[in-house]
């Protein structure tokens, strides 16, 4: 029987008194080893080197002789081929021998499931293939249904989450401390948040019939303090005061802020889960720790504010070398002077003097005075000022393009692994004394043992912990090793003396030098002029 077929494939020809193979050539080539393992499997002796020679030259069709013996008939057959992801199972068809028979639908079905095969059978195909047969190619049997990925809950905030007001700059070159604009004004019945659930996606299934699970979301939940309602579906919240609100690590505060006159002997230490407000004075010693934004109305003396959110001291702070500024946000301040100031955020201020001042993003000094005179100024992306350093040559340095948290890290790494190692090297002769004695045959007390034990199981998390803090410093290295786009803008001028520093390199300023900026540039830092 010939078959119409535009892909090559070969038959086991059965006569009287031999066994013959029939070669057709379509438009793909046949395989070699293809044919040799057919023959195997049904047990048909061979020629290797002429079954080779026949394959590789047939043009048309050609008739060779196998075997001087008759062989059993064969039925149609075919093989499934699993693909690696389960996703396909590829069926490969041979025809019958000359007095073989066919398969029908029912038996190709029945073979599959038996093969294992179960999901995504392609029965149109299979009909086709009934219908017209083609041997030695691949059909695509069966497809497995890919899972449908959902997507992960996520929480719609109905105010505002980024606060980036700055002071305003007034006509007469005076800035505006008073308003600012950087609180979140909430209404009884405002909703502040929607939670917007996940979408789990659906089950997939290979070819074997197995389910695929799709990948797992992100669940959320709305997360809250007091003075704020849940809606029966759980996924809206709302104010039940009139107040502020602020967002703190993911966490919605309403709060109609504590206000007090000044923080001193009548107060005492305050904490605070919201937003505090001082309509005077924070005096020397006294504490602020506010979970959101500090406002305070009049002077900072030596006190201590430290905030989840922006402190705002609206006539500035005078430190008296033991005051502490800390905030997640921003620092806004009309001066700072003999204080340490941290903002994850940025700093802005009219004058810096005698200060160790971080900022997370940039540090501007303007206003009328707009100077850094004396102390330590560091900020990852830019420092804006009027006057850097001192006519008298005061001790200033400004460092930019190293994120300050990241160099705090690296040196809290370094102190531990100088601390670390100074307790391995005391505590090793012990240890090694101790081993010594076992090995000389000496028994030991049993509290000494215990002792030496308890010793061995510190030092080897010590070395540990040492290693650890190695690999994470290099990683820090590197990042204070990139150079970036940071720069420091001197809008006035710059006085000798002044020490530059840009991620791994240093200047100190030799001569006076105006309306100019500082960058990195080829390995050193270098002075350009304004644009």
């Amino acid at each position: 029987m010939e078959f119409k077929s535009k892909h090559s494939y070969f038959q086991v020809i059965n006569e009287e008194s031999r066994t013959g193979l029939k070669l057709v050539r379509g438009e793909t080539p046949l395989m070699v080893t293809e044919v040799a393992e057919y023959l195997t499997q049904h047990k048909i002796p061979f020629n290797l080197a002429e079954l080779n020679r026949a394959v590789t030259s047939v043009k048309d069709i050609m008739t060779i002789e196998l075997s001087k013996q008759r062989s059993f008939p064969i039925r149609e057959e075919f093989v499934v081929n699993v693909s690696d992801n389960k996703m396909q199972a590829i069926g490969r068809f041979y025809p019958p021998s000359n007095d073989g028979s066919f398969m029908d639908k029912a038996e190709i079905l029945s073979d599959l499931r038996y093969k294992g095969v179960l999901y995504g059978i392609n029965e149109e195909l299979i009909d086709e293939f009934v219908q017209e047969r083609s041997y030695c190619t691949n059909l695509v049997l069966a497809s497995g249904k890919e899972p449908r990925h959902g997507s992960d809950a996520y929480i719609e905030y109905l105010f505002n989450t980024d606060l980036k007001a700055r002071p305003t700059l007034q006509e007469d070159g005076s800035v505006d401390f008073f308003h600012l604009n950087i609180i979140n004004h909430v209404k009884v019945g405002d909703c502040l948040a929607r939670l917007h659930p996940e979408d789990p996606g659906d089950d997939g299934k290979d070819v074997y019939g197995n389910f695929i699970k799709p990948k797992s979301v992100k669940r959320e939940l709305l997360k809250f303090g007091r003075n704020i309602d849940l809606a029966e579906n759980r996924r809206e919240i709302y104010s039940q005061v009139d107040g502020h609100v602020t967002l703190v690590e993911g966490k919605v505060f309403v709060s109609n802020v504590m206000v007090v006159e000044n923080v001193d002997i009548s107060t005492g230490d305050i904490d605070y889960e919201g937003n505090v407000q001082v309509n005077g004075n924070v005096c020397s010693n006294f504490k602020i720790n506010a979970r959101g934004n500090v406002e305070v109305r009049g002077v900072v003396e030596g006190a201590e504010i430290i905030a989840s959110g922006n402190v705002t001291i609206a006539r500035g702070v005078n430190g008296m070398s033991k005051g502490v500024i800390r905030a997640g946000g921003n620092v806004i301040a009309k001066f700072i002077e003999n204080a340490h100031v941290e903002a994850k955020g940025y700093v802005e201020t009219d004058s810096i003097l005698h200060s160790h001042v971080t900022a997370g993003t940039e540090i501007r000094v303007g206003g009328k005075k707009g100077f850094i005179t004396g102390g330590y100024v560091c900020a990852t992306n830019l420092v804006d000022v009027k006057t850097l350093g001192a006519e008298l040559g005061a001790n200033t340095v400004v460092e930019i393009g190293i994120n300050p948290e990241t160099k705090r890290r690296y040196h809290e790494l370094e102190e531990m692994v100088k601390v670390d190692t100074k307790t391995i090297n005391t505590a090793q002769p012990v240890l090694d004394a101790a081993k010594a004695k076992i090995l000389s045959g000496i028994k030991l007390p049993p509290e000494q043992v215990k002792n030496i034990q308890e010793l061995s199981t510190t030092v080897t998390l010590k070395k540990k912990g040492i290693e650890a803090a190695m690999k994470e410093m290099e990683q820090l290295q590197e990042l204070m090793s990139v150079s970036s786009e940071a720069q420091i803008v001197v809008r006035d001028r710059v006085y000798p003396g002044t020490k530059i520093v840009i991620s791994d390199v240093s200047r100190i300023i030799k001569t006076q030098a105006q309306y100019c900026r500082f960058i990195k540039s080829q390995g050193d830092v270098t002075i350009v002029g304004m644009i």
